[in-house]
């Protein structure tokens, strides 16, 4: 009696292992189109505005912010900047990459120049796409620039600079070859997405 007691049990415990094997794995859901759909599109929606938050280099003390604003045709660049010399005048420029990970900030590559041309001041409709020209502080060490340019999107088909990187020199930029002669890099920042 014992014996068939578990030989019921033996075949029961196989009959179960059976069937767990036989049923089919559990599936995790996929998304639905409809969410899928909404990435997509949210990821190609045009940006009309980004900035740039800037951060001291190694031995410097100046901080800043920068915003761009994309109308149809240009992207407004507004500028306030803290901690310069007094009357000094400094080179900007957007730069190839938004990488902070070096302190001197040559992480951030060279001047974003997309098309392959030759460097120049804002006044020059052939310079690298990066090229922003000069800034100058007033008496109290800052400085409040705006400039318009045509050659540059924040995330559109023309020269997009999002994710880029934003780079204050501590010279003046002369126009001259093959960057401008700005000296070293006194602050850094990537250019993001804005909260709103």
């Amino acid at each position: 009696m014992l014996r068939k007691k578990w030989v019921f049990w033996f075949c029961a415990a196989i009959a179960l292992l059976i069937v767990a094997s036989c049923s089919p794995p559990k599936q995790t859901p996929s998304p639905s189109p409809n969410n899928t759909q909404l990435k997509s599109v949210a990821a190609s929606t045009p940006l009309t505005t980004a900035v740039a938050i800037l951060t001291p280099t190694e031995g410097n003390q100046v901080t800043g912010r920068v915003k761009f604003t994309q109308s149809e045709n240009s992207v407004m660049i507004t500028a306030k900047i803290q901690g310069l010399q007094p009357g000094a005048v400094h080179g900007w420029h957007i730069h190839e990459f938004g990488d902070l990970s070096s302190l001197d900030g040559k992480a951030m590559g060279g001047h974003y120049n997309p098309d392959s041309r030759v460097h120049g001041l804002p006044n020059s409709p052939k310079r690298h796409a990066g090229d922003l020209g000069n800034l100058k502080a007033d008496s109290l060490g800052e400085a409040i620039k705006e400039l318009r340019v045509d050659n540059i999107t924040i995330n559109g088909s023309k020269n997009p600079i999002l994710g880029r990187g934003l780079i204050l020199h501590a010279e003046s930029d002369d126009g001259g070859q093959p960057t401008g002669n700005a000296g070293s890099r006194i602050a850094q920042g990537v250019i993001g997405v804005t909260k709103a």
